[in-house]
């Protein structure tokens, strides 16, 4: 599917054109024939023969930029000036600062934040480490921590490299929850090395969210920091992904008049995402799911489950499957009322979505490119979904980790849990209404001014179920 443009590849060119009445259209026509979007025109000076514009566009890739550009040279009399990507202009000098809650103007300030009078309050901490939350930053703080091993659609890219994602994802912390979150990008890949770390500096959080860690490790490091802490430890690329797509997947069922207890289920992906979907769907009630990979079906008999060289594929062999389908995808989906991916491009064919079962749901996922067009998909399947925000029902991350770690944090919680993770699917759904439930508005915007308020107030309610409420006077 080629690209299309997108505000991620915005420019503004600074211009002076001729004050001729035909100037500017000549410009904007030749954008447009040449593939780009103009969505900005600004007069910033003007003079009797010449004036100054600021002309912002989309493009389709940085190389479309320079060809646009190099076609608006082309107009008589123009004149080219700074040309700026917006993305990068959006990241000069980072996007977070870290700022004081409280004046220090005078000598009085200064004692009661910082020395003499802060050694009262850390007497008081040292004597009871509960005070912390009462005390410090941990009350209302959490850590994002990368290997920047699985970064984006990009893959191993470093931990320098990824740190623009993890400043993102805080940024989002604090727009969506008020949450103060800080990007930790660990300079190893060494599993043991990774748990010491974070083990190390948990102290400091009330909650640690693990972001682009490439499986299999992101598994064992979640698994064993989720043991050795008494803060919760949350993969949002697993567990963000399996919340928001449970949530779309509920409605689009309800969309079709289906139950989640009776569709034929096949997902094509094993990895961590995929592997966190299926575990929170078998627990919401799926009962008939086929699992794919690249090497097609995973079933019993296969050899690197027979093997058991691939202890997750054992899992998913041992759990779904129950009528030992083998092999391909294409063989899978024949009949089957839903298609999950969170796999690859261009894997799924129209041939194949067009073999399901009437008003099936297609939930393409991968990013940037889906397993299917979703233009091609709508041609058969009743509802579908991508991973893209320029499609409707986008199934995005950004839906669930803040409502999630601000129920989590609110609740004082020391773990995460399956139902937690079940409860935050299930609000989530609930955000839209009947009235508003349609085939193509089957999740919320991730500005929908209740997500985050409804996702956080379920995750409290279920976390107090088992921890109880938590004493705001300790």
């Amino acid at each position: 599917m080629p690209a299309a443009p997108s505000i991620a590849n915005s420019v503004t060119v600074r211009l002076v054109l001729p004050a001729r009445p035909t100037a500017v259209s000549e410009m904007t026509s030749l954008i447009e024939k040449a593939g780009g979007v103009v969505t900005g025109l600004d007069v910033t000076g003007s003079g009797h023969a010449r004036m100054r514009v600021d002309l912002t566009m989309l493009t389709r890739d940085p190389d479309h930029a320079d060809e646009i550009v190099a076609v608006m040279r082309t107009v008589e009399g123009v004149e080219i000036g700074k040309v700026s990507d917006r993305t990068f202009l959006m990241h000069l000098g980072g996007k977070l600062t870290v700022e004081s809650k409280v004046p220090i103007r005078t000598r009085d300030d200064l004692s009661l934040i910082y020395t003499p009078g802060v050694a009262r309050v850390c007497t008081a901490i040292a004597e009871n480490p509960e005070d912390a939350r009462r005390l410090t930053i941990k009350r209302n703080t959490v850590a994002v921590v990368t290997d920047g091993t699985a970064v984006l659609g990009l893959g191993d890219i470093g931990p320098l490299a990824a740190l623009p994602v993890m400043e993102g994802k805080a940024a989002l912390f604090k727009r969506f929850a008020d949450i103060d979150a800080f990007p930790l990008c660990l300079d190893t890949t060494d599993v043991e090395e990774i748990i010491r770390t974070v083990k190390a500096i948990a102290p400091g959080f009330a909650g640690i969210n693990l972001e682009d860690i490439s499986a299999p490790r992101c598994f064992e490091v979640e698994a064993r920091l989720r043991e050795e802490l008494d803060i919760p430890v949350f993969h949002d690329d697993q567990h963000g992904t399996a919340i928001v797509a449970l949530a779309a997947l509920r409605n689009a069922l309800r969309v079709v008049g289906k139950r989640l207890e009776d569709v034929r289920l096949v997902m094509s992906g094993a990895g961590a995402a995929g592997t966190a979907i299926l575990k929170l769907l078998l627990h919401a009630g799926a009962r008939h799911v086929v699992v794919t990979d690249v090497d097609g079906v995973v079933h019993r008999g296969r050899a690197d489950v027979l093997s058991g060289d691939h202890p997750n594929h054992a899992w998913i062999a041992e759990h779904t499957n129950p009528d030992d389908v083998t092999g391909t995808l294409t063989d899978a989906v024949r009949g089957a009322d839903v298609f999950l991916g969170v796999s690859a491009p261009n894997i799924l064919s129209e041939a194949a979505v067009e073999s399901m079962a009437p008003d099936a749901v297609v939930f393409a996922m991968a990013n940037p490119l889906p397993e299917i067009d979703p233009e091609i998909a709508a041609r058969h399947a009743a509802v579908v979904a991508t991973g893209r925000s320029d499609f409707a029902n986008q199934i995005n991350n950004v839906l669930v980790f803040p409502g999630v770690f601000r129920g989590l944090i609110d609740a004082a919680s020391k773990h995460v849990t399956t139902d937690v993770l079940l409860a935050a699917a299930d609000a989530l759904a609930g955000v839209v209404t009947e009235e508003e439930l349609n085939a193509t508005y089957i999740i919320p915007s991730v500005f929908h001014p209740d997500v985050t308020t409804v996702v956080a107030d379920a995750v409290r309610r279920a976390v107090e179920l088992v921890e109880g409420p938590v004493d705001e006077s300790a």
